[in-house]
């Protein structure tokens, strides 16, 4: 599928991937309707950080994926739905399960339903590494069991098998792409690369969770590629796709390499409350990215070295949105 002047329906645009996907959608040609979170204050997230051009390009909606009639309404007439809206963060998984069942199961089964209902067609999913737990076996394809050690990626695990089981039982064409952890420009310090960036540059130490956790980290522009390389691949319906570097480093190890490319250093703590718990983190996530070649003709291109340099230099710039004492990998 060539996108240029389709008409494509963006869910979560407001986040950080989103955003950075509503960006390139349109340096395809496409015609992006953004759907934002619904907020009094009317802002548009992270797509405030696009330039003036692109604001004045997109389409935006307001509204909620939990309300099945505005999903209905909102995504008629659209050539391709991406379905990026969730709730994400791992540690407000313990405290409010019940709200990330209503968005990230109720949600999807309402973005599959529109989809089916108005002859969308093309639907990518956006799932989460986290769907596989700790590595049974290392790198993780996509063959991979998938494990429930949190509640968040236990309703990611349902979003995914909603998706296949909509593939199976209607043939709705839905590909499900899996990001690794992504990070880059925007993205808040609900992650640990801001975290560290932005404690590093404010605070007089480095406090976070565990040290020891291996993560594979991709950074955002090779991730929405990758969203682009499956749409464009759209006769590949059906699929999971991993979109993740293939190379694994320790928490630990990220912060030393930012201290190393600031050129700032700083001791660095682990604190017990920001750990989760044993039975539910996730200690080793590396990516095989075999199929995303051979599929999608998808590979990342930008190193560690670089994404951390660019990430660096957008937290200097906006040192004031980041709050340092929050964390979740």
């Amino acid at each position: 599928m060539n996108l240029k002047n389709k008409k494509v329906f963006v869910t979560g645009a407001g986040g950080f991937i989103g955003s950075h996907l509503c960006s390139k959608l349109l340096d395809h040609g496409a015609n992006v309707t953004a759907m934002l979170h619904y907020n009094s204050r009317s802002d548009w997230c992270n797509l405030e950080f696009l330039d003036q051009e692109k604001k004045d390009s997109l389409r935006v909606v307001k509204g909620n994926i939990e309300d099945s009639s505005f999903m209905d309404l909102n995504t008629k007439n659209h050539d391709v739905v991406f379905h990026l809206a969730a709730l994400i963060g791992i540690p407000y998984s313990y405290e409010a399960p019940l709200s990330y069942v209503k968005t990230n199961i109720q949600g999807t089964v309402n973005v599959l339903e529109a989809a089916r209902k108005n002859n969308i067609g093309l639907i990518i999913n956006t799932s989460t590494s986290e769907t596989y737990g700790t590595a049974i076996y290392s790198p993780i394809d996509e063959s991979h069991p998938m494990q429930g050690q949190s509640p968040y990626s236990a309703t990611k695990i349902s979003a995914d098998m909603l998706a296949e089981s909509y593939y199976n039982s209607f043939e709705t064409p839905v590909i499900t792409v899996r990001p690794f952890n992504t990070y880059g420009p925007g993205q808040s310090a609900r992650a640990v690369i801001p975290t560290i960036i932005s404690q590093l540059l404010s605070k007089d130490k480095i406090i976070l969770g565990g040290l020891s956790p291996i993560r594979d980290f991709t950074y955002v522009d090779d991730t929405a590629r990758g969203f682009i390389c499956a749409a464009n691949n759209s006769d590949r319906i059906g699929e999971v796709i991993n979109l993740g570097f293939g190379k694994g480093i320790t928490i630990e190890d990220v912060a030393k390499l930012i201290m190393k490319l600031t050129g700032i250093e700083k001791d660095i703590y682990c604190e017990e409350s920001r750990v989760r718990p044993k039975n539910s983190e996730v200690f080793h996530l590396i990516s095989n990215n075999d199929k995303a070649k051979d599929l999608i003709g998808w590979e990342p291109e930008i190193s560690l070295e670089d994404g951390l340099s660019e990430t660096i230099e957008f937290v200097k710039k906006n040192i004031d949105l980041f709050k340092t004492n929050s964390y979740s990998i």
